[in-house]
C-alpha cells in the first residue's frame, strides 16, 4: 500500500471525475474529495477508498486546507477532478514516494486542453507544486487560486504531466470564466483599486494580444481564439463590476460555480 493520499476538491463535478479517479486509483492509499454541496458525486465503484467531506467554502485556500487536515498520508498528490495523471507520471509518482529521496515535494508539469485539443503556448505551458509531504506544505488563503509552497526549498521536478481539461465546451469555459471576474473583483475590492477608463477598456486588449500574440498561443491554432477572448472577457467584467458596485462589500457575491 502506498503512503499517498490524493486531495481533490469539487464543484458541480461532471464525467471528468470518473476518468481523473481511475487515473490514480492504484496509486492512492485513499481519496479525499471535499464537495461544495451534498450532491451525489458518480464515483460509485471507487467506493472502497474514496472519503467524501461536504464543505461550502468559497476561499479555495481554506477549502484545500481543510481537505488536507482530513489526509492520513505523509504524501500529498493535490489534484481538481478535472485534471488526470497520465500513466508515466504515476509510475514516476509511485517511485518518488517508495524510494529514497531527497526533496519533500515536487513540481509537475501540465498539459493544458481546450475543447479537447492541446494547447502549448499563450499562457497555457506552466508547472506547479502538486506533490509534496503533509508536514511540510504551506497553503495560504486565496479566492481564485489556491498556491502551495513548502515551508523550506527542497523542491524537486518531475516529468510527466498531469492533463488538464479545464476549458471543456465554450459554455462551461465562459461561466468558469465569469466566476474567475467576480472572484477577481472581490479581492481588488479588498484591496482599494479604482477603475479608470484605460482599465476598463485597454486591459481586456491587452490581455487578448499578449495570450494570442506576444505569447504566441496563433501557434496553436486559430481554434483557440475563444479561449484567450474569454481571458479578455474576464479582463473587462471584473473592472465593470468594480465600476457599478463601487462601494458594495463583494463578499458573499456568487457568480457561477468555479469548477465545472
Amino acid at each position: 500500500m502506498s503512503n499517498l493520499s490524493v486531495l481533490m476538491i469539487t464543484k458541480d463535478p461532471d464525467e471528468t471525475i470518473g476518468k481523473s479517479i481511475t487515473s490514480i486509483h492504484n496509486i492512492a492509499q485513499e481519496i479525499v474529495i471535499i464537495d461544495s454541496s451534498a450532491q451525489k458525486l458518480p464515483i460509485d465503484k471507487y467506493s472502497n477508498k474514496i472519503k467524501i467531506y461536504t464543505h461550502d467554502e468559497r476561499d479555495l485556500g481554506k477549502k484545500r486546507l481543510y481537505g488536507l487536515k482530513k489526509c492520513r498520508s505523509e504524501w500529498i498528490l493535490a489534484i481538481d477532478f478535472d485534471e488526470i495523471v497520465s500513466a508515466p507520471l504515476s509510475l514516476e509518482i509511485t517511485q518518488v514516494i517508495r524510494g529514497k529521496n531527497k526533496y519533500d515535494g515536487y513540481v509537475i508539469p501540465f498539459h493544458n486542453h481546450f475543447l479537447g485539443k492541446r494547447v502549448r503556448h499563450g499562457g497555457e505551458n506552466y508547472k506547479m507544486l502538486r506533490l509534496f509531504k503533509k508536514s511540510k506544505v504551506v497553503i495560504k488563503p486565496s479566492l481564485i487560486h489556491e498556491i502551495f509552497t513548502l515551508s523550506n526549498e527542497n523542491i524537486g521536478y518531475l516529468k510527466n504531466p498531469i492533463r488538464h481539461f479545464s476549458y471543456r465546451t465554450l459554455s462551461q469555459t465562459f461561466k468558469k470564466f465569469t466566476d474567475y471576474a467576480y472572484r477577481e473583483a472581490e479581492v481588488r475590492n479588498r484591496k482599494g483599486e479604482k477603475v479608470t477608463f484605460k482599465k476598463l477598456f485597454f486591459y481586456p486588449i491587452h490581455m487578448f494580444y499578449a495570450r494570442f500574440i506576444k505569447d504566441k498561443g496563433y501557434k496553436d491554432g486559430f481554434f483557440r481564439v475563444p479561449l484567450d477572448l474569454g481571458f479578455a472577457y474576464i479582463e473587462f467584467l471584473m473592472y465593470f463590476i468594480l465600476l457599478v458596485r463601487p462601494k458594495v462589500h463583494l463578499v458573499g457575491v456568487k457568480g457561477p460555480g468555479r469548477k465545472g
